[in-house]
């Protein structure tokens, strides 16, 4: 199967903050990642290219001897990363870059479609076609070249994906969601559409369908980022569901897979605030901004601290 690059994925555009609005200007957030063959092992020398979704910044840099890769400096948002190894096919992973954090990537690359150069060629081009038409905003253009790309190859998940992202940005709910749900027929733990239907249906106030599905996408993401991003958006879509004390939960089992992951802790804070937990509340904030001092929330958490510290 070829995986090929895809359209921006839709995760955190539509989880918003649970309980307090205007959030600061963030600082700029920072990429490390790593390159690993089919085998697992690091790829040295492979080109990443990484590039705001939605904007016109693109970046440049190669893996070093043991397959890893540093950017810092990125203004807070929806990025793409993209390896090109030559002779394998490109791999692309979809990010969100918070301010005053360092997020890691891991990108596996793959070997060549099992139906042959030929047909990796031809969905290669087509599916390119369809991601510069949609970065153009030509949605039914878009969609009309992904669904060329699977007839091309069938089980082309990212293919139904990208239909399924281009009909968001067209605002036809129903038929994106078709589309999620067609990619995961092909691949059940494809944390992109997990994670994009759990937001889709979040704003729907669908509540338990995307907590079933931001579960999903968190046991698919393992002990990983994405993992972390899943279990972090379980406890967001819980709250807004009025379940605040399986969203606490949901924050503490983040905090757990990565004690360094800011924003939990800023959420269990607001969490235990409103459990009238004050003290627990205040260590949370200030551990929030020992970990991003200058973060999203920093200016939230230090209003907090100044109001309930005695």
């Amino acid at each position: 199967m070829v995986h090929s690059i895809r359209v921006a994925a839709f995760l955190g555009l539509a989880l918003a903050v649970i309980l307090l609005a205007s959030p600061a200007a963030a600082q700029t957030g920072a990429v490390r990642g790593q390159v690993v063959g089919p085998d697992g092992k690091p790829m040295p020398g492979v080109p990443v290219t990484i590039e705001a979704i939605g904007g016109t910044r693109r970046l440049q840099v190669k893996t070093d001897r043991r397959g890893e890769f540093v950017q810092i400096g990125l203004a807070p948002g929806n990025y793409r990363i993209t390896a090109t190894p030559g002779k394998l096919p490109a791999v692309a992973s979809e990010v969100n870059v918070r301010g005053g954090q360092t997020l890691d990537v891991t990108i596996a690359l793959q070997e060549g479609s099992p139906t042959g150069g030929g047909a990796a060629e031809a969905l290669k081009k087509v599916f390119e076609e369809g991601v510069v038409l949609s970065q153009a905003g030509n949605h039914d253009g878009a969609i009309a070249k992904f669904e060329e790309a699977a007839t091309i190859i069938p089980n082309c998940f990212d293919c139904h994906y990208n239909i399924g992202f281009a009909y968001l940005q067209k605002k036809d709910e129903a038929k994106a969601e078709a589309a999620f749900l067609k990619a995961l027929e092909l691949k059940a733990d494809y944390v992109p559409a997990l994670n994009t239907l759990a937001t889709l249906y979040n704003t729907q106030k669908r509540f338990d369908e995307a907590s079933a599905m931001s579960e999903r996408a968190a046991t698919a993401g393992g002990g990983t980022s994405a993992g972390v991003d899943a279990i972090y958006n379980q406890g967001i879509i819980l709250w807004n569901g009025g379940s605040t004390k399986e969203a606490r939960a949901k924050f503490e089992e983040a905090i757990r897979t990565n004690a360094e992951f800011a924003p939990a802790h800023f959420q269990l804070g607001m969490a235990q605030l409103n459990e009238g937990q004050i003290p627990e509340a205040v260590s949370s904030f200030e551990t929030y901004l020992k970990l991003a001092p200058q973060g999203e929330f920093a200016a939230q958490a230090s209003a907090m601290i100044a109001q309930l510290k005695p």
